[in-house]
């Protein structure tokens, strides 16, 4: 008898899907095709809408701004709630700075400690060591202020040159003229060259202490023991963040007094990079576009060697056992080693306090590739033999070329000043389909600018750029923050900037962690950023 059944050649979508992405997509309950409510997006590659071509390859780009975030939880050794307005209180408190003056070099802030301004380019140049000072607590004390009854006992005190001191403010309130003073000479506070010893050692390159490298009020521990140690913590908070059909559930019932959990996505099953505490935007930023734009270059499973079990009762080989393989490229320059392959235990720098990783770690904080990978491209630029490197030293570096240096291909560099805002889109619409980047890509901000004050962006820091949407006649380039954290609203504001960007605006959303996605206009990304490039 002769089969006479066609051989079904349909691949299945979701598992397809999952394959290439690396993550779970829920499937519908009813057994159709899916949905073919989508857009597709043309290929512009025509003789009307060339890429622009790209500039000359710059030299020493030190980007990188440290995440306020991670680094006030790493000293003060418990977590920041991210979307509450105190925690702009706590970090300004904390790291000694206004926060409105705490995102642009040009008021020598902190957070871009190991840096400074040349101010005639806009660009940030790496400070000697030499150039920096280690604060000691009496440097930090402030005068008794409370005797103080006219202007001149200001002097007294030693603040001179008042009548040529900055006013930061001035405003009349019944009657009485408020001012807010900088006061340097009577009060000196952190800033990028005068760091206390415990910044020092958790955010730049410049080490004072002898030894093997470990951050202040932390150790060396295996990731994964720290996740599980937190586990029930996450477990508590997750339980009333499920989202149903999009809308937030908060952990209520529904008519039969269960959680319905079918079509229920759970909010935090992203393992999307998250920066630490340090300056090594450019690294983490690199790292999630190459993962964004095709995850299958990230290599996320580690290498196990089959030891007998008798075996893991011994220290060094539990902790050894499974390892995990990167493979970078060498594209010389700074920050840069020869094309090998990276083999890396699981031990990273975990803080005492909350047992969180101190620098990378991943959205949802269950997973522990990132750590790895950071951890990984530490070793192989710095040329060490050590499971301990030292993380530190990926302090500034060059976003588009570290994505060369993970996925192998070839960086290009298209800077904002030569091109206008239509070839700039133009260029991320190239590199994209149905409005997400199928070739990793990269943008830095300029050093310094006015620009910067009262917004959701960061001067001299790397971002992921994730695709493009448009919304009538206006076209929006679609960046992540690898801070992973979006402020809080009615904090920052500004025209042509949406820092809300939900799957209802820009449906590849739905593929990510939405805290620190953002959508600008094209025009803006203009103003605001420096470069723009990719590795493909």
């Amino acid at each position: 008898m002769v089969n006479t059944e066609v051989p079904s050649s349909n691949i299945d979508a979701y598992a397809l899907f999952e394959a290439l992405t690396g993550r779970k997509i829920d499937r519908p309950l009813s057994s159709g095709a899916m949905s073919e409510d989508y857009d597709v997006v043309q290929n512009e590659n025509d003789s009307l809408g060339r890429e622009p071509t790209p500039d000359s390859r710059p030299k020493d780009v030190h980007v990188g701004a440290i995440n306020p975030y991670a680094l006030v939880e790493a000293m003060i050794g418990h977590r920041l709630d991210r979307h509450s307005m105190s925690s702009a209180r706590i970090i300004s408190d904390v790291l000694q700075t206004d926060y409105d003056e705490l995102f642009d070099l040009k008021h020598d802030s902190v957070l871009f400690a190991g840096l400074k301004l040349n101010r005639q380019d806009r660009r940030a140049e790496e400070l000697d060591e030499k150039d920096t000072k280690i604060l000691q607590e009496k440097d930090l004390v402030t005068p008794d202020l409370s005797r103080v009854q006219k202007l001149e006992d200001l002097e007294k005190l030693g603040l001179k040159g008042f009548g040529e001191s900055r006013v930061k403010m001035a405003r009349m309130q019944n009657g009485k003229l408020r001012l807010v003073v900088d006061a340097d000479s009577i009060a000196r506070t952190v800033n990028n060259r005068d760091i206390t010893m415990t910044l020092n050692e958790l955010a730049t390159r410049f080490r004072r202490e002898k030894g093997e490298w470990t951050p202040p009020n932390s150790e060396w521990r295996d990731v994964r023991e720290a996740l599980y140690q937190n586990i029930p913590q996450r477990i508590i908070g997750d339980l009333n963040r499920f989202s149903l059909n999009g809308q937030s559930y908060n952990g209520q019932y529904n008519n039969n007094n269960q959680i319905s959990m079918n079509n229920c996505t759970h909010r935090n099953r992203f393992d999307d990079p998250v920066q630490g505490a340090l300056s090594n935007s450019w690294l983490i930023a690199a790292i999630f576009s190459v993962f964004w734009a095709n995850p299958s270059v990230i290599n996320r499973a580690p290498r196990e060697n089959h030891r007998r079990r008798e075996e893991d009762n011994d220290e060094h080989n539990r902790r050894h056992r499974d390892r995990l393989q990167i493979k970078f490229h060498d594209k010389g320059g700074r920050n840069n080693s020869k094309t090998e392959t990276v083999e890396v235990d699981f031990e990273v720098p975990v803080n005492n306090s909350s047992n969180d990783p101190v620098y990378c770690r991943s959205s949802d904080g269950a997973d522990i590739w990132p750590s790895l990978y950071e951890k990984a491209f530490a070793k192989w630029m710095s040329n060490s033999r050590s499971e301990r490197p030292d993380i530190t030293q990926t302090a500034h570096g060059d976003p588009i070329k570290a994505m060369a240096q993970i996925n192998g291909r070839e960086p290009h560099y298209y800077f904002c000043d030569k091109h206008n805002s239509d070839d700039l889109v133009g260029l991320v619409r190239h590199c994209s389909v149905n409005f997400k980047t199928i070739n990793p890509m990269a943008a830095y901000t300029h050093a310094s600018g006015q620009i910067y004050r009262g917004t959701n962006l960061v001067a001299n820091h790397a971002y992921s750029v994730l695709g493009w949407t448009n919304h009538g006649d206006r076209q929006y380039i679609i960046l992540r923050n690898p801070w992973g954290v979006t402020e809080p609203v009615g904090l920052t504001s500004y025209p042509g900037l949406l820092d809300r960007v939900e799957p209802a605006f820009w449906r590849p959303a739905c593929l990510l962690d939405q805290d620190g996605v953002l959508a600008l206009e094209a025009s803006s990304f203009k103003e605001y950023f420096s470069c723009i490039g990719v590795a493909k």
